[in-house]
């Protein structure tokens, strides 16, 4: 990371390191903690970028740990999703991947410590009731069992680890600050009995941690300095940094907020976005219009766009949403440079070279991308019919069309300059065919005679073409904001989200092109071989970003 990219995170580690104290002699270690309930999106990249690029840029270490405290939703399919996901982006955490599951011994031995310290009770109000006790800004909370005796509280525990009580019976509450005015800290829940079994200690606890008294913990036992987390947990600092003085632990990390990603049109929230998948609203957690990692990678996002997105929007401690056209930009640039060049026709329409001998064929030789002449060049073959897009034809033009009409001249890319002659139609009026000649002096779309051509189009050879269903995705809701507080984001839904082109031609080079490979259609955007659908016997390719760019810097 360069010097350039630094930001209030490192300041604050600059000014540990300064000051030695409790990171003496300590590399900077960072972790990435996600819960394994649901697939990666955007906005956990943020994080990725803020977490291992902090660790790479101080020499250190960043852990990959499974946040694994609730099991109600929590399933292996997501750890392995999170592992892919990651290292698709480019980053490693070498042997250092742990689950929280693994240190509840731990923890439960902490609780007791609290216990016996006389910081944590033993308390049977239910849910509802600690609500209702919970008290206001004028008024501290009330709860009756705060003072029950340290040994009751032990042996209670103990019962509730062994499984006597049900669902909700009982819970482990720190004793902090009733009147405390972080509501955080008025003797939060710490242990909740769960009779659920755990995808990874399967049925060996029936309770478990809440993550603001298990996260210190975990950070600790893993020897991190620096707990770089969402600013949402500011307001739970406090009850962090009691954790870690309060409990024996190993070492006495740091949190650090940052503001969370927002990004227009669309959501970000886990739940949500389940629910999507859940109702079949999409077609699953990888559908290219959600903003998961496995979605956009498979819509043909590519890590260095999604890293360049997160390094370019910076770091803040200021809540912000940025623009959805952004992400595009910078994946548009990314495969201006990278991505080969070839002719496709989306919505075709035969052109026949009526002064064109029927039994020729020839064959041009074109750049793979001119932005990068080590790819090389591929031969392109042409013959008397072709197929073009059918908006690049009017019979009767508009102002300012200047593509194909009776009449009017256009430069098939690469190849020859043709001046159309007319079409035909069926007794319904849908267009069949057009008709034009060809300049056989305009090999190349030269024109030697000096003459003006405005409008250059694309096509591709009905001899040699190869058929493709093409799909074009477009924002998953209609409203920059579906997340407003007073409406069902579900009312914004997009139903131009999809369009399928099932009768799509593309060059004969596409017939072999591998999942998950992307390409410049000249004309059209920027299109990938869907990773899951496509095949040599059905080949499937998905808008990946248009070539018009929308965004302003």
């Amino acid at each position: 990371m360069s010097e350039s990219a630094s930001n209030f995170i490192h300041d604050f580690i600059d000014e540990d390191i300064r000051e030695g104290g409790r990171y003496e002699g300590m590399k900077v270690h960072t972790r990435f903690p996600p819960e394994p309930n649901g697939y990666l999106h955007i906005g956990h990249a943020k994080a990725l970028y803020i977490d291992f690029h902090t660790a790479e840029k101080y020499g250190g270490l960043c852990n990959l740990r499974m946040d694994d405290t609730n099991p109600t939703k929590e399933d292996e399919e997501y750890v392995d999703a999170i592992k892919e996901d990651i290292h698709w982006l480019g980053y490693d955490w070498g042997d250092r991947f742990y689950y929280a599951s693994s240190y509840f011994g731990q923890m439960y031995d902490y609780a007791e410590e609290l216990i016996r310290k006389g910081l944590a009770y033993v308390c049977e109000l239910t849910a509802d009731q600690m609500k209702d006790m919970r008290g206001d800004l004028t008024k501290p909370a009330v709860s009756p069992f705060r003072d029950r005796p340290i040994e009751e509280s032990l042996d209670l525990f103990a019962r509730m680890r062994a499984g006597e009580f049900e669902d909700g019976r009982m819970t482990l509450r720190a004793r902090i600050d009733l009147s405390s005015g972080n509501f955080n800290m008025r003797d939060p829940v710490i242990y909740r009995i769960n009779h659920m079994r755990h995808h990874q200690t399967k049925d060996t606890w029936c309770i478990y941690p809440m993550y603001d008294f298990a996260h210190p913990l975990e950070d600790a036992i893993e020897g991190i300095t620096h707990s770089l987390c969402s600013l949402e947990f500011e307001s739970h600092r406090p009850l962090y940094d009691w954790v870690i003085e309060n409990c024996s632990v190993p070492a006495k990390p740091r949190q650090i907020e940052f503001a969370r990603l927002g990004i227009n049109y669309t959501v970000l929230s886990k739940r949500k976005l389940r629910n999507l998948v859940e109702n079949h609203l999409v077609s699953g957690w990888d559908d290219p219009r959600m903003p998961t990692l496995c979605g956009l990678r498979r819509r043909g996002y590519t890590p260095e766009s999604i890293r360049s997105f997160h390094e370019r929007n910076g770091v803040s401690k200021v809540n912000s949403v940025v623009d959805y056209a952004f992400l595009e930009h910078c994946l548009r640039e990314d495969l201006n440079r990278t991505a080969r060049r070839v002719m496709a026709v989306i919505d075709p329409v035969k052109l026949i070279l009526t002064n064109y001998p029927e039994d020729m064929t020839e064959t041009f030789e074109v750049e793979n991308n001119p932005e990068r002449p080590e790819d090389g060049t591929r031969i392109v073959r042409f013959s008397r019919e072709l197929y073009i897009e059918s908006d690049d034809f009017m019979e009767v033009p508009e102002k300012k069309f200047f593509r194909m009409f009776p009449g009017n001249e256009v430069r098939l890319k690469s190849a020859y300059v043709i001046r159309c002659t007319g079409c035909v139609r069926d007794d319904s009026g849908r267009l069949l065919e057009i008709h034009a000649e060809y300049d056989p002096n305009s090999r190349g779309g030269n024109t030697p005679d000096g003459r003006r051509v405005k409008a250059t189009i694309h096509w591709v050879d009905s001899k040699t073409c190869v058929s493709a269903e093409v799909r074009l995705y477009d924002s998953l809701f209609t409203v920059a904001e579906p997340d407003l507080a007073d409406c069902n984001y579900l009312d914004f839904l997009n139903p131009e989200s999809l369009k399928v082109m099932s009768g799509a031609k593309v060059e004969k080079s596409l017939a072999d092109a591998k999942p998950g490979s992307g390409f410049q259609f000249l004309r059209l955007g920027y299109f990938c071989a869907d990773s899951k659908d496509s095949s040599p016997e059905r080949l499937v390719f998905n808008r990946s970003v248009s070539l018009k760019d929308s965004y302003k810097s």
